[in-house]
């Protein structure tokens, strides 16, 4: 059939299976937003606040599907709005396929109204991006686009398509959904070494990240934790990839990790960590960091492994596919003495839990999770709130947790909560914080248009609070811009937007309120009133060693 170019990338897009886009239309997309007014029937377009919005939308959506998500945008500021949600992918490897249009061919490089090299501007946060000079070649460009988003490493694929070639006519050819590349293990020499590292080992444990969740690598991990009898930690990527209450499982490691997760990670003998990147935030000062252990790396990504830690054994492959090849070679053992000490580090974790009543932060998580099914996503924001929910929530099911790591993007939570929940069909919840929440909240509009129904709980303390903490802690309580001193009322706000909310400031009135919450069919906020010297701990100093753990508030 002939179609136009803007006909094809919604046909394409179609084609591949996609049913829902997050977008915002200009000048530049006018045809392509055109194509998508014909062909509404078979792909619903979501239209954000702004890009960001959008662009944090299909990163939600992603993040809690596997499949890439799909944004569109103009050129010029659209196009721009963008780049803080395809870096966010790009840092967490979320597949995610941008759509940008740009003005006609003649005209690039003329300076022309809202031209803007997007692509030269996104290239080192992208897996790749595409110029597409010509129609013919529109479709393979973007079936190719979405190969890549999820083949190895997953990640955001921008395609810049100019306006004369959505304009243009050629034939097109539906096509099957398109295969990722088929995964590898690593090489069998390799594996071989890291089960002989393993099967010597007597103090073993089982490190993972958002790699572990990427490959669906979750019941070979447990099989291996069970056979070579070791604890289990993850990064804050790699929250709600095996069941919270899983008995082998210490929660989350790094800067505010579980202490019985970091302290075992800091006295075992041998870490075999698979899919994660042992960034500054998990290793703190990395001449310190787990110096009696042989580290075993298995990543998709050949130029993760060791390049911020020395492995002994570095395994490029894919997560799975090695571990079942490894599950094979490695001898079993059980280690009583190890178990036993593992026994002691959770007691010491319980000792220095915050066990006060009322409606303390750690409170008001577990207030949120009796409310809580296993099918829920749970998206944050950037800030203490997100460090409450990674250590508090429990999770059995993966991709139902949804929080920005590598980048630590503030404003991240509304646009991934409302993806999530449109992937989901599920009712979702948004922790967040009054800063957070501040940067994109004009996305209530989205959530109450299309009546998206989202929990959006607000933990209100009137202060930048990780900032703040820092500030009492390493800066002699300077707080310079972290009080925040805004006469906003966020209830009132919500209800202008269109969406209920209420005001809380115990923990029978958060309970309560998140009763009503679940109930409504559409977005409904509850400010919940917190402490501004509230803390975040334990807590790794920046630049510092399991040496110089903070356990308690004072120490």
């Amino acid at each position: 059939m002939n179609l136009t170019g803007a006909d094809i990338v919604v046909r394409t897009l179609i084609e591949q299976g996609v049913r829902t886009v997050f977008g915002y239309p200009g000048g530049q997309v006018i045809h392509i937003y055109d194509s998508l007014y014909k062909y509404r029937d078979e792909l619903k377009h979501i239209l954000t606040a702004h890009e960001q919005g959008a662009a944090h939308a299909a990163d939600g959506w992603a993040r809690a599907t596997g499949r890439p998500g799909v944004v569109i945008a103009t050129s010029g500021p659209g196009a721009t709005n963008l780049v803080t949600g395809i870096a966010t992918a790009f840092l967490d490897s979320v597949p995610m396929v941008a759509i940008t249009g740009n003005v006609m061919n003649a005209q690039i490089g003329t300076d022309s109204f809202q031209e803007i090299d997007i692509t030269g501007i996104t290239l080192p946060i992208t897996k790749h991006n595409y110029f597409v000079g010509a129609v013919e070649d529109l479709a393979d460009t973007i079936r190719e686009a979405f190969r890549l988003a999820v083949s190895g490493r997953p990640g955001p694929v921008l395609v810049d398509i100019p306006k004369d070639i959505q304009i243009a006519r050629c034939g097109y050819e539906p096509r099957p959904v398109i295969a990722p590349d088929p995964p590898r293990a690593a090489k069998d020499q390799r594996i071989q070494e890291a089960a002989d590292c393993l099967s010597a080992a007597h103090r073993p444990f089982l490190y993972f990240g958002g790699g572990l969740i990427a490959s669906g690598a979750q019941e070979e991990l447990l099989a291996l934790a069970e056979k070579i009898d070791a604890p289990i930690g993850c990064s804050l990527m790699g929250v709600s990839g095996i069941p919270t209450d899983h008995p082998r499982f210490l929660g989350m490691q790094g800067m505010h990790g579980h202490y019985a997760c970091s302290t075992a990670m800091h006295h075992a003998d041998c870490i075999i960590a698979l899919g994660a990147r042992f960034n500054d935030r998990v290793t703190g000062d990395r001449t310190k960091f787990a110096r009696g252990a042989k580290l075993i790396h298995v990543d998709v990504d050949g130029s993760e492994l060791s390049k911020n830690v020395a492995a002994v054994c570095g395994m490029r492959g894919d997560v799975k596919q090695t571990l079942r090849k490894l599950l094979e070679l490695v001898q079993p053992a059980e280690h009583p003495e190890w178990t036993g000490t593992i026994a002691e580090f959770r007691e010491e974790e319980a000792r220095n839990q915050d066990n006060r009543p009322g409606l303390t932060p750690r409170n008001a998580m577990l207030t949120l999770d009796k409310h809580l099914t296993p099918d829920t996503p749970v998206a944050t924001d950037v800030g203490q709130h997100q460090m409450w929910a990674a250590q508090t929530l429990r999770f059995s099911r993966p991709r139902r947790f949804i929080s920005s790591g590598g980048l630590g993007t503030m404003g991240f939570g509304m646009g991934a909560a409302m993806g999530a929940q449109m992937a989901t069909g599920e009712h979702t919840v948004l922790v967040t914080g009054d800063g957070s929440f501040g940067m994109n909240l004009n996305e209530l509009a989205t959530a109450v248009s299309n009546r998206i129904p989202l929990v959006i709980l607000l933990l209100n303390n009137g202060v930048l609070g990780m900032v703040r903490q820092w500030q009492t802690l390493f800066f002699d309580k300077h707080y310079s811009s972290t009080v925040l001193a805004r006469q906003t009322d966020f209830v009132k706000l919500a209800e202008a937007f269109g969406a209920g909310g209420e005001r809380v400031g115990t923990l029978e009135d958060l309970d309560a309120a998140l009763e009503r919450a679940f109930r409504v069919r559409g977005p409904y906020l509850i400010d919940c009133a917190m402490g501004e010297d509230e803390f975040v701990l334990p807590m790794l100093p920046p630049g510092g060693s399991m040496d110089d753990i903070i356990t308690r508030a004072g120490d």
